[in-house]
């Protein structure tokens, strides 16, 4: 790291007021934080540092897995808090350092396909049966729900016609839902009639706080 800097025509010196490593050249003074993994202290640490310079980097050895999700998720977290990502790779010929990407402000990218699922899925829930943390229960999602609705249907009326199905509950999806099946809660009896299964007698009954609430048609 030390080497690497001062190839770049830097003073550097080691544990400096705190900071981990700070090197000079002219006017700019670059503070580099080391850890061996990237951990909430880390970051804190480099963030207050962004007080003194916005040349802020943190520094950890190089993980085995380059690509992997987490590895992704936090070069983005340091690119959000404007800070620059140093790696160090030991190999046989000892330590290599080298810079990921610079410190920099951060310039979000718009997501608009994303953004637009999500304000799609909040409208086409009626409630919110979810309870922030848990990994216990399946997520009550806009699909669930609407394969519930239609499940609590083919309870009350027996065996209907997908047109049927889709004028009373208002599942606009309803042919696709019962016949992808995807929870095994229908069974096709003729072409374009379902009933439902005892999976779905047992959804009904596992998911009733959630069926009770659904009432008629979905909200517009």
């Amino acid at each position: 790291m030390k080497s690497l800097l001062e190839g770049l025509g830097f003073t550097v010196r080691g544990e400096v007021n705190g900071c981990d490593l700070a090197a000079v050249r002219g006017d700019d003074l670059v503070i580099v934080e080391l850890k061996r993994t990237v951990n909430l202290d880390l970051l804190l640490q480099a963030v207050d540092r962004l007080r003194l310079t916005d040349l802020v980097y943190v520094a950890v050895e190089a993980p085995r897995r380059a690509r992997g999700r987490r590895w992704t998720q936090i070069q983005h977290l340091c690119r959000r808090l404007g800070l620059g990502l140093m790696v160090v790779r030991f190999t046989g010929g000892g330590p290599a350092a080298a810079v990921l990407f610079d410190p920099e402000p951060w310039r979000p990218r718009p997501r608009s396909r994303q953004r637009a699922a999500l304000l799609r899925e909040v409208a086409r829930r009626s409630g919110d049966y979810n309870v922030g943390g848990s990994t216990r229960s399946p997520l009550i999602t806009a699909y669930r729900e609407e394969a519930l609705r239609i499940a609590a249907y083919l309870r009350e009326q027996g065996p209907s016609a997908v047109r049927t199905i889709r004028a009373a509950t208002g599942v606009e999806a309803a042919a696709p839902i019962l016949q992808r099946n995807y929870y095994g809660w229908y069974e096709r009896t003729a072409r374009g009639v379902y009933r439902l299964t005892p999976a779905g007698e047992e959804a009904l009954r596992t998911y009733a706080h959630v069926v009770s609430r659904l009432g008629g048609r979905p909200p517009a």
